[in-house]
């Protein structure tokens, strides 16, 4: 790296690296009940109608509005009966036709009467009041019409997704390869949980933590655990993991102690744009490429190494599955706390949402916001920004984004 960096802005530094993301250029057909959470390569167009023909919406009647009483009951002859996946045949004038939700309706019917709005006397049902014309029918089409667009490339399938592509008879899905991301860890002083702890050690949370998160985000991951803090140990792994991922990612070693050695291993190897972000927490983070993979590198601490994977990684890993919308949706809220602590760097306070005495919902943030403390992101609900040299007063509106919309 040709001397300094200048310190980046966060919306610099994400603006950076979704630059440089790009999407995988395998695609693969799955079947459509293993399409959760994939992303879709292709988009997916109907080749039929939904629904294909008039149904009926309730358990009742169907029967011609011309055949009831405007004023008054009518009583009809029961002519026939419909349950779902039957057709039946035309309506004779002055009867109705048994009817069960899903059911087509039959040619003459234009109303559909719940059962509990009848009376059924033998073969004879009474109507006390006329419905008007389609009352209770579902009309072909009115979900998906054939030849319509139902889900645009780019998009991550849900439950919803993947029931609506079942609606159009769709078995198999197009989706983009799972993401390969290989993951390691630096610090002689960080150990795994089971082992005991010798004095000035602590156990490794953050390979936990960011084995959730790719996988949450359904990467396929090659974990190589917890590497020596040394160049040469450094070097060898990020030699096995540049021809086995699309991503390599780490936590710890990207600072600029003499123990840090993640910085002159990439170098070594590939090339290496390393910025410091102005934000709070996690200031340190590294990106360039290994050969020809991709390298992001996550500050050690705890709740920075989660924040910085939240508000970087994530979305260009998203970029990366193909993803169209990486942006997370961000409310203003007003705040429920006081911040006086103006500063050059932008600041993400862990928070959640609480009731306040005067009325709906208030930004609140938990009292310890250091970096080391990850009990704050279990106890938060989301991340509320705090702009530069800016103070905050009770009240004031703040923007929070809600950790449903940064992890996954």
């Amino acid at each position: 790296m040709n001397g300094p960096k200048k310190m980046l802005s966060a919306d610099e530094a994400l603006e950076l690296l979704l630059s440089h993301a790009r999407t995988v250029d395998e695609i693969e057909k799955i079947h459509t009940t293993h399409a959760l959470g994939r992303v879709l390569a292709e988009p997916l167009v109907s080749s039929v109608t939904v629904p294909p023909l008039d149904n009926s919406a309730m358990d009742g009647y169907a029967m011609a509005c011309s055949s009831l009483n405007p004023v008054g009951e009518t009583r009809l002859r029961v002519a026939q009966r419909i349950p779902a996946g039957s057709v039946g045949h035309a309506l004779e004038h002055g009867t109705a036709a048994r009817i069960f939700t899903g059911a087509p309706v039959p040619l003459g019917a234009d109303a559909v009467v719940m059962q509990e709005d009848c009376t059924l006397e033998g073969d004879t049902v009474v109507i006390g009041k006329a419905p008007q014309p389609g009352t209770n029918i579902r009309r072909a089409g009115e979900d998906i019409a054939a030849g319509h667009q139902v889900l645009d490339a780019g998009v991550k399938m849900r439950a919803q997704e993947m029931g609506l592509a079942a609606s159009i008879g769709l078995a198999d899905v197009p989706v983009y390869r799972k993401l390969r991301v290989a993951l390691f860890f630096t610090g002689d002083e960080i150990v795994m949980p089971g082992e005991p702890l010798e004095e000035g050690e602590i156990y490794n949370s953050n390979r936990y933590t960011l084995l959730g998160l790719l996988e949450g985000m359904g990467c396929r991951v090659a974990d190589y655990g917890i590497v020596p803090d040394n160049l040469a140990a450094t070097v060898e792994v990020l030699k096995q993991a540049w021809h086995e991922a699309d991503l390599i990612v780490t936590s710890g070693g990207v600072s600029v102690g003499e123990e840090d050695h993640v910085k002159a291993a990439v170098e070594s190897l590939g090339k290496l744009d390393m910025w410091k972000v102005a934000m709070k927490p996690g200031k340190p983070i590294a990106y360039g490429t290994v050969h020809d993979t991709p390298f992001i590198g996550l500050p050690g601490n705890p709740v920075s190494a989660f924040a910085t994977f939240c508000l970087f990684v994530r979305p260009y890993i998203l970029r990366c599955q193909g993803v169209a919308q990486v942006t997370p949706r961000s409310y203003m809220l007003p705040a429920a706390f006081h911040w006086n602590k103006s500063g050059p760097r932008r600041e993400f306070v862990r928070a959640r949402l609480e009731p306040q005495a005067e009325g709906g919902l208030g930004v609140a943030i938990y009292p310890n916001q250091g970096s080391g403390v990850l009990t704050s992101a279990v106890w938060g609900e989301g991340l509320a920004e705090i702009r530069e040299n800016s103070m905050v007063e009770h009240g004031d509106m703040v923007k929070f984004t809600p950790f449903t919309e940064l992890l996954g």
